[in-house]
């Protein structure tokens, strides 16, 4: 009768580990899945620094407008600290097509493009990207 019993709850220790194990699987794999529901904007600066200050400012007031706009989920302004003067401006965008054909035509673009047109020409990668993983304690 003894030896049922620790079978019977062998089984059942058994058959948990494996619904945890399951579970806890899924949940990584659902993780892990490519989101191609949005877009990532990566724009890469090298800037002089004196120009730190203006650059930020003009970004500052850029982001409102980023802010404002339905086409974008959030933005991120990332400066160097081994590097000071590259900076990395990351915008998520609803989709590529909503940054190209939404944002751009819209009437926030003007003057979103004007703060940051004095640094066009120190844009060393300006590219969207799909997310393929992604992990982050803060979220």
């Amino acid at each position: 009768m003894m030896k049922k019993y620790f079978k019977v709850q062998y089984l059942l220790a058994t058959l948990l580990i494996l619904i945890v194990s399951v579970s806890f699987g899924q949940a990584n794999i659902n993780a892990m899945e490519r989101n191609t529901s949005f877009s990532t904007e990566i724009i890469r600066y090298k800037i002089d620094p004196e120009r730190h200050v203006a650059f930020e400012a003009a970004y500052t007031e850029a982001g409102l407008l980023l802010q404002q706009s339905p086409y974008c989920l959030g933005y991120k302004i990332i400066k160097g600290t081994e590097e000071p003067e590259n900076y990395i401006v990351q915008i998520q965008w609803t989709s590529e097509q909503d940054h190209l054909n939404g944002f751009r035509k819209s009437s926030s673009f003007g003057k979103f493009f004007s703060l940051v047109k004095p640094y066009y020409a120190d844009i060393q990668e300006m590219k969207h990207y799909t997310l393929i993983a992604s992990f982050d304690k803060n979220e």
